[in-house]
């Protein structure tokens, strides 16, 4: 189906409060209502893999910490396990987020597959029973950057979608708001080639839930097209297009589609986009770039041109650590201790950004509040 965002839709219900910003008189633009629509309402804050700047990434105890921080959405990147249970992993090789390698009687499972056309070798969530899995303890993936968080090694589980679903739902009753979830489906193709597609677990779980109209606090992301013009198909809950600032969606290389992201972040290709989709999540450099050395250089016009074609605009990722961050707002030499992350804010914010993929939520959340 032709997909129809309305303005009110990117928040109504999903977020208490509004910014006090008045509407610009009408011009002869052919963007003027949609552009008023979007001033009078802030932009969302998506808790990335839940608070990750503070706790390992994709844990119940981070979407927690996400959410009393005043995050609107919690993110889980949604991977398969061998028996068809969507559970929440950056990857589906978890050497790295899991302490996998320390269970001897799981040795035997290491193997080197290809994913999206790249070698990989590890352990796979695909390998493994969800009883199985339930055996492991996430671990902090950025160990060097984020020392603080490894405290944390070996204490959480892996969550299945269903309860990062279920945490929502109490905390939104608990704390009088409603918080949404954000799933992206991780690598697609590669689950549907294996015989364990995402999305058919993923659109029972939301019918489950009854999350199934565009007005329900969730939007599923993908950086494949292919299945996201299938969810189209099959539920109307709003869909968002991920764009990196290089490369190519799998699926396009897949099928010989010489198109890349830079294609899709065209007007035409956000006009495409707009025939499936509700919104775009692009990396941040393909709304402002920065040069070799680093430093921003002028914004682009996709927020512009997505909005003229009715598609929200989400950016990611919001890190606050040095390194993370274009040299203009990096403060000293250790490229892990904090920058300038409200500049960069204020900067994304003022150029008319729809929601923000951020690690310490805290930081979106302080900073929209000056709006």
């Amino acid at each position: 189906m032709r997909r129809t965002l309305s303005a009110l839709g990117v928040a109504g219900a999903l977020l208490a409060a509004a910014v006090v910003a008045p509407a610009v008189a009408a011009q002869a633009d052919p963007e003027p209502r949609a552009e008023r629509s979007r001033a009078v309402q802030r932009p969302i804050v998506i808790g990335h893999r839940g608070a990750s700047g503070y706790r390992p990434e994709h844990t119940l105890e981070s979407y927690r910490l996400a959410i009393r921080q005043g995050a609107d959405f919690i993110e889980p990147d949604l991977v398969s396990t061998k028996d068809g249970v969507l559970v929440a992993r950056h990857e589906n090789e978890i050497s790295g987020t899991t302490d996998v390698a320390a269970h001897p009687e799981f040795a035997a499972r290491k193997a080197t597959k290809t994913i999206d056309g790249v070698k990989v070798t590890g352990w796979f969530t695909e390998d493994f029973t969800l009883a199985e899995l339930r055996t492991l303890r996430a671990k902090e993936r950025l160990p060097q950057v984020r020392v603080a968080n490894t405290a944390f090694d070996g204490k959480f589980p892996v969550p299945t979608f269903q309860e990062v679903i279920d945490l929502a739902r109490a905390e939104s009753k608990a704390r009088g708001r409603t918080i949404g979830v954000y799933p992206e489906t991780k690598h697609p193709s590669y689950f549907a080639s294996i015989g364990l597609p995402l999305e058919e677990p993923l659109v029972a779980t939301l019918k489950a839930n009854k999350l199934t109209h565009r007005d329900d606090p969730v939007f599923v992301q993908s950086f494949e097209t292919a299945n996201l013009r299938k969810l189209d198909r099959m539920i109307d809950v709003r869909l968002v297009q991920l764009m990196d600032a290089a490369g190519a969606p799998y699926d396009f290389t897949a099928a010989g589609d010489p198109r890349g992201y830079a294609d899709l972040a065209t007007a035409a290709g956000l006009a495409w986009v707009a025939t499936y989709a509700d919104g775009v999540g692009l990396n941040k450099n393909l709304i402002v770039p920065r040069d070799g050395a680093g430093k921003l250089l002028a914004p682009t016009s996709v927020i512009r041109d997505a909005h003229r074609v009715k598609l929200l605009v989400h950016a990611w990722t919001f890190r606050a650590e040095n390194q993370f961050l274009p040299v203009d707002f990096r403060i000293g030499a250790d490229p892990n201790a904090r920058g300038d992350i409200t500049a960069e804010y204020e900067l994304f914010y003022g150029l008319g950004l729809d929601g923000a993929f951020a690690d310490q939520p805290d930081t979106a959340v302080a900073a929209r509040a000056g709006l």
